[in-house]
């Protein structure tokens, strides 16, 4: 037989795009269509349904950038269509490649009711099946104009990222406002012909299966009256009833789809419209799930729940009824899906704490999944976290886009710094935005790694990132592949179904230790540096709130914030979305970032004040409040007292140029260029600086990464560097104890002031960048005299190790990671430590030296970026950073000093001393949350680790009488199997594992 392939695949491929997709409707009738424009923000519903709309025609432009339009359709059925399916056909501009990017709507009832949403992809609205002929149609549309920031030539810089820019000029092109036939026999022959196409090219060209579908495509053609396609709809599609009920073979590759939306809470537009595209994309799914009785959704986030509770009230009761008859599904158990490497120990725990408890509280509802399918990588902390917060599973898709390696599994267990396994799942279908295409069907039959020991795998359907959902197409297309042959089965099944089967299968899952890192977006590391510094600065205080709140609640009766704690750690959570706290969000978002931290800010110091002078009260003693987890200067954790001199630091002139501090601890030497050449331990006898190198050296590069400017740096940066090593300034600062330095580079300054602490091996470090480059990535250089093989920097609850050489493609790949608050290289016995307040990218890297074979470990601190897209203003301004260089430190003095530098000492007069609430006796537990239980009761609650990563006992003394000690998990429930710890009055012993988190309740005496 001759072979006809193409020619029948060309014919399948005109036909249908021709002929049968413009006959599903075959009859239209226009509708009358009026326009009102809010005038500023979105008004509510009742307010664009009473406004008073102007008459628009097809083929208007509309919509300015970021406004909101409301149109009234209005229209009648012809009494010709009775006894047909009709539909309101509304294309408001949409561009079919962007679901999700553009314009959006919700259409109303006048009543205000709720009907779907409308997106690139669905954008119809059904009017009756039958009608009767003559019924009058009225809808209204809540129309977004939201402009397309990521277009057919992406990453170019754009002003329309925000409102203030974006200026007015009309977006979009009032397309079509029809009343339109359904003929349904023709839209299943589309499905039919689909399907059954998009399956025969996957298949191999000896397979006998693709020429039976060649021929049966090829026959319903042949059927096909391309002047009457309704008329021989049916008889095209009685041509293809065989091949689609050949049953898919047994060993065929299962998958369960999970109806889905991945809705960025925020990305290519702000929160508010997150907000609207949430109440769109329910409206449609709960809609879908009233038409298709298999059908199941599953949303995460329960910020975006929460939206729809309160803005959405009407979507919500149809939301809650879904939910109760187990269709549609919350997911993930997370406040939002956050990015995992950048939070903080407690935000982490808090993201799970407050998203479990909505669920919990709402529906009754436990997620025993981490659901992440767009998080930029995974810390190596998360599977202890995700175990204490009763969880078990996770599921992410993202790693598929890394660039260098492909990850060796699909289905494994994830293994963490403590030894806690998580069973864990990437969808081999390599999307959260599955379409049922028979591509992505067949990609993830062929992807799937595990094949032999296991044959499940998840794909996430649905149109994503800016929402829209699961399609009926979607659905129509799953039914077919329900059992094909020559495809893998699916069935729509939720995300906890998935994982029970999958973990039955494949009990012996292989395990993968440390942290799932991305070879990809490691910018974000870096980008929007005062977005991190609010996220920063926000956990910080947030501890300190919680920790004196409670203090003074248990000794004064103070009135614990409750709500306002509540409130406030929802909203930084939200800001740890994986689009926000990352720095790839457009300008609005960030703008409005940073007003939301300053306000945050103000909040927490209130709370922070009001207590600390409950505890204090009025007197003329000199008090200093210590909220680190260790004591400082003779004040213990979590405590008040007078500080102690720890004695005093000098400054004289360096014979060679520059100047030398010493405090009796550390002799610092820095040159008349500015640059730290020594950094001699004194007791140790040990420099800390290479040979012929100098430390606090600014180095900037050019950064134009080939793609993803605000998430990506490519490793060429590196091929050009310039040292900035000219000085315009080098002097006493104004204090005569600290040398201060300022230089000038490009359209930029930098102002630093080096310094001693009394009675510290601890050099500080705060740098003033006026920053004005674009397209520039700065780094601050240490390059120290260390011989080490591998690193620590610090992650959730514990530090993790990176090597320092890359024997291997994955080390290389790691060419930017992150840390927390410390950086630790080290030799045995004597290390070296650089803490930072608000930075968490870096790179480490190791050289041999020709002179005498000794190795130089160089640590670089990320700064500063300046990426011109998704906003073309990124990081313009002044920014303020501090770090310290710490010689001479074990593991345990870069996790003490890491603190100090985050938690600041709070100088206050008062009439008293303040004890701890709970104090620890060995420094290598950490103590991170110190606060009221969440449901009222006055209970203590106490969270802490093992920060070391060795074995320990930790004994914990309260300061106030207790009754019964629980352990618990996170959300503050007493732990099943738990061993009742030790007890001896109020003091309270337990044995921990290297990195173990343990959560106590304290119940009051």
């Amino acid at each position: 037989m001759h072979d006809d392939r193409t020619l029948v695949e060309a014919r399948l491929k005109r036909v249908l795009d021709e002929r049968i997709r413009p006959a599903v409707y075959p009859e239209s009738v226009p509708l009358e269509v009026a326009v009102w424009n809010a005038p500023g923000e979105p008004v509510p519903v009742a307010e664009g349904l009473a406004a008073v709309p102007e008459p628009i025609e097809v083929g208007a432009r509309w919509g300015a950038p970021w406004g909101t339009s409301w149109f009234r359709v209005t229209g009648t059925v012809p009494e010709s269509w009775a006894g047909r399916t009709v539909e309101a056909v509304l294309d408001l501009g949409f561009d079919e490649n962007m679901p999700g990017f553009q314009c959006e709507g919700l259409v109303y009832r006048s009543d205000g009711t709720p009907v779907k949403g409308l997106n690139p992809r669905n954008q119809w609205v059904r009017v009756g099946a039958p009608v009767e002929g003559g019924e009058e149609v009225r809808l209204h549309i809540e129309a977004a104009s939201n402009p397309v920031i990521l277009d057919y030539h992406p990453f170019q810089p754009t002003q329309l990222g925000d409102k203030e820019t974006a200026g007015s000029e009309p977006q979009y092109t009032l397309t079509r406002m029809d009343l339109a036939v359904l003929d349904e026999t023709v839209w299943e022959l589309v499905l039919d012909l689909e399907v059954l196409g998009e399956l025969m090219v996957e298949l191999p060209v000896e397979s006998a299966r693709r020429w039976d579908i060649l021929r049966a495509v090829e026959r319903a053609l042949d059927a096909v009256d391309l002047q009457d396609v309704g008329g021989t709809a049916a008889a095209a599609r009685a041509r293809l009833e065989g091949v689609l009920a050949e049953p898919a073979v047994p060993s065929a590759h299962r998958i369960s789809a999970v109806g889905h939306a991945h809705i960025d809470s925020a990305w290519l537009w702000p929160l508010r419209e997150t907000v609207r595209k949430v109440a769109r994309t329910t409206s449609n799914m709960t809609a879908l799930i009233e038409d298709e009785p298999e059908f199941v959704f599953a949303m995460s986030q329960a910020q975006q729940w929460a939206w729809v509770k309160e803005h959405r009230p009407e979507v919500w009761a149809r939301v809650k009824k879904a939910v109760a008859d187990g269709r549609f599904v919350p997911a993930g158990g997370m406040w939002v899906e956050s990015d995992t490497n950048m939070p903080g120990s407690e935000a982490m725990a808090r993201q799970f704490v407050h998203g479990k408890r909505f669920f919990i509280d709402e529906f009754g509802i436990e997620n025993e999944e981490a659901w992440l399918p767009d998080t930029f990588g995974f810390a190596a902390g998360l599977p202890q976290i995700i175990k204490a917060a009763g969880s078990k599973w996770l599921l992410t898709q993202k790693i598929s886009w890394s660039q260098t390696n492909k990850f060796p599994h699909h289905t494994f267990r994830w293994e963490g710094i403590d030894g806690t396994r998580i069973f864990t799942h990437f969808p081999p279908v390599d999307t959260y935005n599955c379409s049922m295409r028979g591509s992505e069907i067949a990609h993830a039959a062929r992807n799937f790694k595990d094949k032999g020991v296991a044959r499940h795998s998840l794909a996430p359907t649905g149109w994503g990132d800016g929402g829209g959902g699961t399609t009926r197409e979607m659905v129509a297309k799953a039914a077919r592949l329900k059992d094909l042959e020559g495809s893998a089965t699916v069935r729509w099944e939720t995300p906890a179904e998935f994982f029970a089967k999958a973990e039955a299968e494949h009990p012996e899952a292989p395990v993968w230790v440390g942290e799932l890192y991305l070879e990809l977006h490691r910018a974000t590391l870096t980008s929007q540096a005062r977005t991190k510094q609010g996220n920063r600065r926000s956990e910080h205080l947030l501890r300190e709130a919680e920790l004196w709140a409670a203090t003074a609640a248990v000794r004064t009766g103070f009135p614990y914030p409750y709500e306002d704690l509540d409130r406030i750690w929802k909203t930084v959570l939200l800001h740890q979305f994986h689009d926000i706290l990352p720095g790839s969000s457009i300008a609005w978002v960030h703008r409005e970032a940073r007003r939301t931290y300053e306000r945050v800010a103000e909040e927490l110091d209130g709370i922070i004040g009001a207590a600390q002078r409950a505890l204090a009260g009025e007197g003329t003693t000199r008090l200093v409040f210590n909220s680190a987890p260790h004591t400082r200067d003779g004040v213990p954790a979590g405590a008040a007292r007078p500080a102690t001199d720890a004695g005093g630091v000098s400054l004289v002139p360096r014979a060679a140029g520059g100047h030398v501090l010493d405090n009796g601890l550390l002799r610092v030497e820095v040159d008349a260029r500015g640059l730290v050449v020594s950094a001699y331990d004194i007791e140790a006898g040990r420099e800390t600086i290479a040979p012929d190198r100098a430390a606090n050296l600014l180095q900037i590069h050019p950064d134009f990464p080939n793609m993803w400017d605000a998430w990506d740096v490519d490793e060429f940066y590196r091929n050009t560097v310039t040292d900035l090593v000219d000085a315009d300034e080098v002097g006493p600062g104004a204090d005569g104890l600290s040398v201060r330095i300022v230089r000038s580079f490009g359209a930029s300054r930098v102002t630093q002031l080096l310094s001693l602490a009394p009675g510290e091996r601890r050099l500080g470090i705060d740098t003033e960048v006026d920053w004005h480059e674009t397209e520039k990535f700065l780094k601050l250089a240490f390059p120290l005299d260390v011989h080490a093989e591998r690193y620590a920097s610090e992650t959730q609850f514990g530090h993790f190790h990176r090597p320092t050489h890359t024997n291997t493609s994955w080390e290389t790949a790691k060419f930017e990671a992150c840390n927390h608050r410390f950086v630790h290289v080290e030799e045995p016995g004597w290390g070296v430590a650089i803490v930072n307040d608000s930075t968490y990218g870096h790179d480490v890297t190791r050289t041999v030296r020709e002179r005498d074979s000794g190795t130089t470990t160089t640590v670089r601190v990320s700064l500063l970026r300046a990426p011109r897209f998704p906003d073309p203003e990124t990081d313009q301004g002044v920014h303020r950073f501090r770090h310290a260089l710490v010689p001479g430190a074990g593991i345990g003095d870069a996790v003490r000093e890491g603190w100090r530098i985050n938690l600041p000492e709070r100088p206050l007069t008062g009439a008293r001393e303040v004890a701890p609430l709970v104090g620890v006796a060995q420094d290598a537990v950490v103590v991170t949350a110190v606060k009221l239980a969440d449901d009222g009761s006055g209970d203590v609650v106490v969270r802490f680790h093992e920060s070391r990563g060795g074995r320990t006992r930790a004994t914990l003394t309260a300061g106030f009488a207790t009754g019964a000690v629980t352990v618990t998990d996170l959300l503050e429930r007493p732990l099943a199997n738990a061993a009742p710890p030790e007890r001896d009055g109020d003091r309270i012993t337990l044995a921990l594992r290297p990195f173990e988190l343990v959560t106590l309740r304290l119940k009051r005496a």
